[in-house]
């Protein structure tokens, strides 16, 4: 395993796509890393610094004097959400580190709803102190279902996490590369992530015909995905606009489906990329990360990226996004996969993401 470097690993985190056996997979882990702490998850394609892009293992190990890391893992289903990002949280009592920097990585199960609730739970936990990274996982293409690693154990419907403590700084960066379209809307009825109305107009018709969108892409979900695939919503926050993938639900009251809360009474944009702006924000989001870890070399980079985003850019564009991390990244190893959600929270409470790439830098 090429990840093998030294004999005082800390944490190993696992992506793995294509793998009908995903214990299999922990069991080769284990005759490198022995007891080593560990999560992963299931994903629909895997990242590598060597040009790996599809079915595949991506491996990264934290170790050394300067690392500190426990795990847990909890499940999140029917209604668990919120109690799941708690108990996982609760890690950070057992860090054995008086190490001046955190952050919590979370692995959750893509299929769950709520997933704000998981960051909810887990922030009333550590509060603002300790920064979030992670994404959610899609089905591995060799089970049709997703899962998740800790220990040696796979689960489904179940949270993981892992608390990592440094005596470097941790450095997150986001970017998604949309820009807003017209004016912004008004969200004057939403259920979570359903959408009703948009300036108490049905919100399928509102938002395609802020796009002046043809009109088979009001009557096909097979068009609407395609075409809406680079023009999700933004919600307005203090930072800046948090994009939301927006699905076809169709029937007599023109609602939308997002997998990400809408707050009803929030302002959002409908926004727009194309390839050029993708592939762009992902160099921008390493570079971003690499500027917060305030002048401190890298020694690695974990990338959460959207399936949204590679179906959007194609396997051209695809390669083209990896080959841009990697060469901001300048030679530091780089490793992730893309889920169906992501998780990077620095400040404020909320953290959750479609459509965008979360990059953690480590020094």
């Amino acid at each position: 395993m090429r990840a093998r470097s030294g004999d005082d690993a800390a944490l190993v985190v696992v992506f793995s796509c294509g793998q009908p056996d995903p214990a299999a997979v922990l069991a080769g882990v284990d005759e490198v890393f022995p007891g080593v702490p560990l999560i992963g998850c299931s994903a629909q394609s895997v990242i590598a610094s060597d040009g790996l892009d599809g079915p595949g293992v991506a491996v990264t190990v934290f170790g050394g004097s300067g690392f500190a890391a426990c795990t847990a893992s909890a499940p999140a289903h029917d209604g668990g959400q919120r109690a799941a990002g708690a108990a996982v949280a609760e890690c950070l009592a057992e860090l054995d580190s008086d190490a001046p920097h955190r952050v919590l990585m979370l692995l959750t199960d893509g299929s769950l709803g709520d997933q704000e609730e998981i960051l909810a739970g887990a922030y009333s936990v550590v509060g603002a102190s300790v920064p979030f990274i992670g994404g959610t996982c899609g089905p591995d293409p060799a089970l049709g279902h997703g899962y998740q690693l800790h220990g040696r154990g796979v689960a489904t419907g179940s949270v993981v996490s892992a608390m990592i403590a440094s005596d470097a700084p941790f450095g997150i960066g986001l970017g998604h590369g949309c820009r807003k379209v017209g004016r912004p809307m008004i969200v004057t009825r939403s259920v979570r992530g359903e959408i009703y109305t948009l300036d108490d107009e049905p919100a399928l018709s509102a938002y395609l015909g802020r796009l002046d969108a043809p009109p088979e892409v009001y009557e096909s979900k097979v068009a609407f995905d395609a075409y809406t695939r680079s023009r999700p919503i933004g919600i307005r926050r203090r930072n800046g606009e948090e994009v939301r993938h927006v699905g076809f639900v169709g029937g007599p009251d023109g609602r939308l489906r997002s997998s990400g809360e809408v707050p009803e009474g929030g302002l959002i944009w409908v926004m727009e990329g194309d390839r050029q702006s993708t592939v762009d924000a992902a160099a921008e989001a390493c570079q971003a990360a690499l500027d917060d870890l305030r002048g401190y070399r890298p020694l690695g980079f974990i990338a959460f990226d959207c399936i949204s985003r590679s179906r959007m850019l194609g396997d051209e564009g695809t390669r083209q996004e990896v080959e841009r991390m990697v060469k901001v990244a300048d030679n530091a190893p780089l490793a992730g996969f893309y889920t169906w959600g992501e998780i990077a929270r620095a400040r404020g409470i909320n953290g959750y993401h479609n459509q965008t790439l979360a990059v953690l830098a480590v020094a």
